[in-house]
């Protein structure tokens, strides 16, 4: 099946930006309870090493991903681990929620775009579920500001274009009625657009069937840093591995002579 990219609700400058962030505190919660990123762990751990930083600058972060369980476990081998979290549409109060959950977050309330990222933001660049929001146009652009800026980044996706998949997301109606209840913080909107209006789990359906014909395979992957100016320059480790009931891709970029940290 050949990569479609259909629009998402959630990348529409019209669409409400409540209803936005409903949206991505969903997938907030739902990922930091899931566990789902745990196979990423000690490929950050690797990177934070061998680059010799304690920074993340979280590229795209929407409500935050899986960041606060994510946290949880770096902050076990990391020392004074600090997680930075950016959007081009911030979710000002996720972020807010979310650095009160540790001391290791901060946020950039302004927007920043992941294709050209301020210099002043040092660190491992990392995009969890939000690289396929991307065209291949602007998924390159984000993989080539981070080569001209010297900086390694790491993009991890939780989804594929195949039917269990595709099937995952058909069911996220579900996820997201059972779940909304205990979704912090609680917004008596996110009641009202659920249940009583439920635009909420609607276009999650969508949003969602659409990001996984909208997710790179691995040989897309590869083509987009085969045709980046001075990739020579950088390591590249693109992979698909097994993550609990599903898969996860990742693309990692690290400039060369940084070592990778087992």
């Amino acid at each position: 099946m050949g990569r479609i990219h259909l629009f998402e609700f959630e990348d529409q400058k019209w669409f409400p930006a409540f209803l936005r962030n409903y949206g991505t505190d969903f997938l907030q919660f739902l990922s930091n309870k899931s566990g789902m990123y745990k196979p990423v762990i000690p490929l950050l751990e690797g990177l934070l090493k061998g680059n010799k930083t304690n920074t993340i600058i979280d590229l795209a972060s929407g409500g935050g991903g899986g960041l606060i369980w994510i946290n949880s476990e770096l902050d076990k081998e990391i020392h004074n681990l600090r997680i930075i979290l950016t959007d081009y549409y911030p979710n000002l109060s996720a972020f807010e929620y979310t650095k009160k959950q540790s001391d290791n977050f901060e946020y950039y309330s302004n927007s920043i775009d992941a294709r050209h990222v301020p210099s002043e933001l040092k660190g491992i660049r990392t995009q969890f579920l939000s690289f396929h929001h991307f065209k291949p146009k602007d998924a390159a652009q984000i993989l080539q500001n981070a080569v001209d800026s010297g900086s390694t980044i790491a993009v991890f996706e939780v989804q594929e274009r195949s039917f269990p998949s595709i099937l995952a997301m058909v069911l996220s109606p579900l996820s997201v009625l059972l779940t909304t209840p205990f979704i912090r913080p609680f917004k008596i909107g996110r009641i009202i657009f659920t249940y009583l209006i439920p635009i909420v789990p609607l276009f999650v359906l969508w949003d969602g069937i659409i990001s996984s014909l909208r997710t790179y395979s691995v040989e897309e992957m590869k083509n987009l840093v085969q045709n980046l100016n001075q990739t020579e320059t950088f390591d590249w480790q693109i992979n698909r591995i097994k993550s609990g009931p599903g898969i996860l891709l990742y693309l990692i970029g690290t400039k060369k002579n940084q070592a990778l940290v087992h």
